[in-house]
């Protein structure tokens, strides 16, 4: 029953946006719309997919879209939230142009928290990813307050059983060396 709702929708879908530039249709169960012109802070890239269970169940909704990379995550955040709150009343019966249009009627309201100059929500995304990748390197250093056991195994590969270094564990294979230089071993 789902798959032939879901072939009658992608069907009227084709239809309708057929010769529509802004519309993609990646999968016969996921779909693009790009609002907004190109070079435009207020533009974006709306993405949803069906689950098989759809339209019986949400939509999944993503905003991760590469293009959106100059929006702010909680503006990102916030339209999705609102499509889904959208899509719950709409809930067993076809969804995805209703979606579409609706994000088209309340974009103004939908991109109010966006700023309106690209150097302005870049640099927004720029303090999001710092911030991302601070929060990452805090994770890690509190992690790696040790050695890994490979390095301990390296380590003590390196030591005689009295904790001391062995003979000779700095030099190099003159065979290695010389495969690696392209010299031949004189005969």
């Amino acid at each position: 029953m789902n798959s032939e709702n879901q072939e009658e929708e992608l069907e009227v879908l084709r239809s309708i946006y057929e010769g529509d530039g802004n519309f993609r249709e990646l999968s016969p169960k996921s779909f693009q719309y790009k609002y907004g012109t190109e070079g435009d802070p207020h533009s974006f890239v709306f993405e949803i997919s069906w689950p098989e269970s759809y339209p019986e169940t949400l939509p999944v909704i993503n905003m991760d879209a590469f293009y959106n990379k100059h929006m702010k995550t909680r503006v990102k955040e916030d339209i999705r939230s609102k499509v889904l709150k959208e899509a719950d009343v709409n809930i067993g019966s076809a969804m995805t142009y209703t979606l579409i249009e609706w994000v088209k009627e309340n974009l103004e309201e939908l991109m109010v928290d966006q700023p309106s100059t690209m150097d302005a929500s870049l640099n927004l995304a720029i303090l999001d990813i710092e911030e991302k990748v601070e929060h990452l390197c805090k994770d890690n250093k509190e992690r790696r307050s040790g050695l890994t056991k490979a390095q301990k195994r390296r380590q003590w590969d390196r030591m005689d059983g009295k904790g001391e270094k062995i003979r000779g564990y700095d030099w190099v294979d003159v065979i290695k060396h010389l495969s690696q230089t392209g010299g031949a071993p004189s005969s």
